[in-house]
């Protein structure tokens, strides 16, 4: 009996042994080897709030993910670094791509992880019908990540887990995209995040910065495209090796890339609607263009599961993908439904109504759209270029001006001459290299030194400049500019800052008003004695893109000398005219995306100094005026240069003589 009992309790002692060695194997035992789309496959659950086919993950759904090259496994590929995708709607990028990439990196690759949302509100949007219902529905996640912990200091936009963390911030934030360094880091729909972050710069290289202390990290960057120029996924697209979907056709096995030009429908005569017309998109089909050969859906969908990527480009660590909305595979997909936003969208543009176009273009084509536009290109510009040499006034100059442009290690700007009916010449155009936040930095002595150097004119005489402008827009450099301007405002030099994106009608010059509110004397500006001067930014650049039009001499029209710098011509065209952000029925200036444009900027500037001179209002006889005191230190032989100023144009007691020495 007592034998019985002691082998009783060695077995039950050794299967307990067993069991806690068991234990301790799989706690401490390497995570498995393998890649996310073997991880999704295996492990991943679909919730109701995330899909329409809840249930387990199936990448038959989706089957551009696995092809050869795909997303999924350029992120498992040590050789990438970055992972692009110019997406249309209906892809399962954010699901197929970033919902899987993260549930592998919690469940077996664990590292800090931070999400870029163009808002706060994108992000709990996202975390909500997203990141917490999968993590709910897949056992794994659901292990790792308690959502319901405070302990270990969970919040909306913050979940812990073991070995690292998830981090899901918006673009409106600086302090949320600077704070953070990580290996990882994801980015959704950059083309609606912010570009000018508070000043702080662009959000989305902001973002990157964070990954900079890790040798093998990883970046995802999906979104929609929005305008031609202005677009951030284009962009980010144009440095990578854009890869594009080929799909064999059924009958000729021939590949092709997908593409809105192979999808018709037939027309009936007998018929006439409003918006179709003869059209019947119930009817719409795909064509192969190899061998004309007609796809139904689910042909289509048959021949989408032997597709595989095809790089377009030179491969430099970045993997581009280029999907449009042909690509899916769900019901609201299909090709009548696409023939019917296609065909709504051209009757809208026929009426008068763009926005539905917009739409199509962008959310099923996964395309830019393109304004058109009649201004010339950069290569006819530089054909216009006139043979007279830099820093000199060719016949007609009557008064010079100056745009500053404050840049964090350099100031940009442009001298330029201006005669009558403001025709203009562009006399330089350059740089200065410093610290331009240190106003004792000797970049401001050298601002100092080109704008008080007098100018040889065709004539023989020396010409001052009259009026300069200064940007001091940026926080960081406004002080140092605020210095500057403080002790030459005798000499018409003026702190100015661009109008809102929301002030389309702010004239290109207003003096600043005299305030009675006292809360305008604790400005910064205001503790240097300086009132700053408002540009009417948009209507100078539509001015500028007006005259950029015009060829030839006369009124409005703008010269530049042949050897000017070559950036120039890019710099002076790097903004279109598109809808506005927030309310698209309004056409305001934006900046192309990741392009320059101080040139610009600067020309903007000068025109404004001039501006301050009325230019603009100046009638034949004060023009004569100006050109008689040009000619009068040339008639006595003196070698005194001269600043022109219009009398009524300033003040009493303000300085029109030389610069020179201030």
């Amino acid at each position: 009996m007592d034998i019985l009992t002691n082998r009783t309790i060695r077995r039950a002692l050794r299967k307990v042994a067993t069991k806690a060695l068991r234990g301790a194997c799989r706690k401490w035992a390497p995570p498995p080897r393998m890649s996310i789309i073997e991880w999704a496959d295996k492990y991943r659950w679909l919730a109701p709030e995330e899909a329409a086919r809840p249930g387990k993950y199936r990448f038959d759904v989706t089957p551009h993910l696995t092809w050869p090259g795909g997303p999924l496994e350029a992120l498992d590929d040590p050789a990438v670094s970055e992972i692009v995708g110019r997406k249309s709607a209906q892809v399962a990028w954010t699901s197929g791509v970033l919902g899987n990439a993260l549930g592998k990196w919690i469940d077996i690759d664990p590292s800090p992880i931070l999400v870029l949302f163009p808002k706060a509100e994108a992000a709990k949007q996202y975390v909500g019908e997203k990141l917490e219902p999968m993590i709910e529905a897949t056992p794994r996640l659901r292990k790792k990540v308690d959502l319901r912990s405070r302990k270990l200091q969970q919040r909306q936009d913050f979940k812990r887990f073991p070995g690292g963390f998830l981090k899901m911030v918006g673009s409106n934030s600086p302090a949320s995209v600077k704070s953070t360094p990580v290996p990882r880091v994801a980015i959704e729909e950059p083309d609606d995040c912010n570009l000018n972050l508070r000043g702080q710069g662009d959000s989305i290289k902001l973002a990157k910065e964070r990954l900079k202390t890790f040798r093998r990290s990883k970046i995802i960057i999906g979104g929609t495209p929005t305008i031609k120029g202005l677009s951030a996924i284009d962009a980010e697209l144009e440095l990578s090796d854009k890869r594009v979907g080929l799909v064999p056709c059924h009958e000729c096995g021939q590949e092709h890339a997908l593409s809105f030009d192979n999808l018709h429908c037939d027309e009936d005569p007998d018929y006439l609607h409003e918006v179709y017309g003869k059209k019947r998109p119930e009817k719409a089909f795909y064509s192969c263009p190899h061998c004309g050969a007609i796809w139904d859906d689910n042909q289509k969908n048959a021949n989408l599961k032997h597709g595989r990527w095809s790089a377009t480009a030179e491969f430099r660590g970045i993997a581009g993908y280029i999907l449009n909305e042909l690509y899916a595979t769900f019901w609201g997909s299909r090709f009548q439904v696409l023939m019917e936003k296609k065909l709504q969208a051209e009757h809208a543009a026929a009426q008068g109504n763009i926005g539905p176009m917009i739409a199509f273009v962008n959310s099923s084509k996964g395309e830019s759209y393109e304004y058109q536009s009649d201004a010339p290109k950069t290569d006819e510009l530089e054909k216009r270029a006139e043979p007279y040499a830099e820093l000199t006034a060719p016949k007609g100059v009557l008064l010079i001006t100056v745009g500053v442009d404050v840049q964090g290690d350099r100031l940009a700007l442009v001298i330029t001459g201006w005669g009558r009916g403001e025709e203009s010449w562009r006399l330089y155009w350059g740089e200065l290299h410093g610290n331009p936040i240190d106003p004792h930095d000797s970049v401001w002595q050298e601002l100092d030194r080109v704008i008080s150097r007098p100018i040889p004119t065709d004539g023989g005489a020396q010409l001052a400049v009259s009026a300069v402008s200064i940007d001091s827009s940026d926080g960081n450099t406004s002080d140092a500019v605020y210095s500057y301007v403080r002790d030459r405002q005798r000499y018409n030099v003026m702190a100015i800052k661009g109008a809102s994106i929301d002030s389309r009608d702010k004239e290109i010059f207003t003096k600043p008003p005299q305030s009675v509110d006292t809360s305008q004397d604790n400005t910064k500006a205001a503790k240097y004695g300086l009132r700053v001067h408002i540009v009417g930014t948009h209507k100078a650049k539509t001015l500028i893109d007006g005259r950029l039009r015009l060829k030839g001499a006369g009124s409005g029209r703008m010269h530049w000398y042949s050897e000017i710098r070559s950036d120039y011509y890019e710099q002076l065209t790097n903004e279109v005219l598109a809808p506005h952000p927030r309310n698209p029925s309004k056409m305001v200036w934006q900046k192309k995306a990741g392009r320059r444009n101080e040139a610009l900027d600067c020309e903007v500037y000068a025109l404004h100094a001039a501006r301050s001179l009325k230019t603009h209002l100046l009638r034949d006889h004060e023009w004569d005026q100006l050109e008689q005191q040009l000619l009068q230190p040339t008639l006595f032989n003196t070698e005194q240069p001269v600043a022109p100023v219009p009398r009524r144009a300033v003040a009493r007691g303000r300085g029109t003589r030389s610069r020179a020495g201030y």
